[in-house]
């Protein structure tokens, strides 16, 4: 069975910066394909970034405008996001989710392209 752990999440003021971290393990993969997703009270979860497997490339949402990266952190069963002039409206709950298969890059961005989730850390922002 594959674990998935974030790092923990926090309270952030408006404008301000936060680094969350993901490592999956348990079982012998090359490498993972790594999403982040997040769940604001009353709406939808949403993707709002992936990195793929093999080469490393990233997709995030329309919606992030450059805010947020996701990159590799030292392995390809780890995955670092970080934020960046982050608003009150990016409240939510952030998961880290991962595959051990490679996708195309339109499918990265899809809850079912992921087999393995994390429990979910809190962000807030708010001043």
């Amino acid at each position: 069975q594959v674990e998935v752990v974030e790092s923990a999440g926090g309270w952030v003021q408006p404008g301000g910066s936060l680094r969350l971290s993901c490592t999956a393990s348990g079982r012998a993969y090359p490498g993972y394909t790594m999403g982040w997703f997040r769940q604001a009270p009353g709406k939808e979860q949403e993707c709002v970034a992936a990195i793929r497997r093999d080469d490393g490339h990233t997709r995030y949402s329309d919606s992030l405008k450059g805010r947020f990266t996701i990159s590799r952190d030292g392995a390809k069963n780890r995955a670092a996001f970080q934020m960046n002039s982050l608003k009150p409206e990016d409240t939510a709950i952030y998961y880290c989710a991962a595959t051990s298969r490679n996708y195309i890059t339109g499918y990265m961005s899809s809850k079912a392209a992921y087999d393995y989730w994390g429990q979910g850390t809190q962000v807030t922002v708010s001043s």
